[in-house]
């Protein structure tokens, strides 16, 4: 087999399995890394070079993994674009923490969120009271925007702090 066909292969492999595994760990908020996830993508990123380029390690080498990772994301990403399975079965829905003043407690603790860090999201978003909340969301970013239920209806987004690793 040609050498770069085979590292293009080995790449688009490692790219669907490091896919598949972060959706088994639960990992929503990529956007907000904490250190020992940082060290963990560092090491995976390590530990699946050699995977991807076996013993060519020749620029050429890289840049063709690097060129197949690029490639295949962007084709993924289309895929998930027009097929709402495969965008189902791979990336989380938004959920509903508070609705009409009511918090969804089953939600929370689903999502791993405490109350103490709910209240924390409202009082960014300038809002006191639950009861005063029309829609709260977490979304798939890992934020969580508010609605209120004031006569004025702001609309706030607070990102949300990760302390946890990759596996919580």
């Amino acid at each position: 087999m040609n050498p770069y066909l085979d590292i293009v292969l080995r790449s688009v492999f490692v790219y669907l399995f490091m896919i598949i595994a972060l959706r088994i760990f639960g990992k929503k908020e990529l956007s907000q890394l904490n250190t020992a996830d940082v060290i963990l993508i560092l090491l995976i990123s390590n530990s699946v070079q050699n995977a991807m380029v076996g013993s060519n390690s020749s620029l050429l080498g890289g840049i063709v993994a690097a060129f197949a990772l690029f490639l295949i994301n962007l084709i993924f990403k289309k895929i998930m674009l027009h097929s709402k399975f495969i965008k189902e079965m791979l990336q989380d829905k938004p959920e509903i923490l508070i609705h009409n003043g009511k918090i969804d407690f089953k939600a929370l603790a689903k999502i791993g969120i405490s109350s103490e860090e709910l209240q924390e999201a409202m009082r960014e978003h300038g809002v006191e009271f639950y009861k005063d909340v029309k829609l709260a969301m977490f979304e798939i970013d890992g934020s969580i925007s508010i609605i209120s239920g004031d006569n004025d209806l702001k609309q706030t987004h607070h990102k949300r702090k990760n302390n946890k690793s990759l596996g919580n």
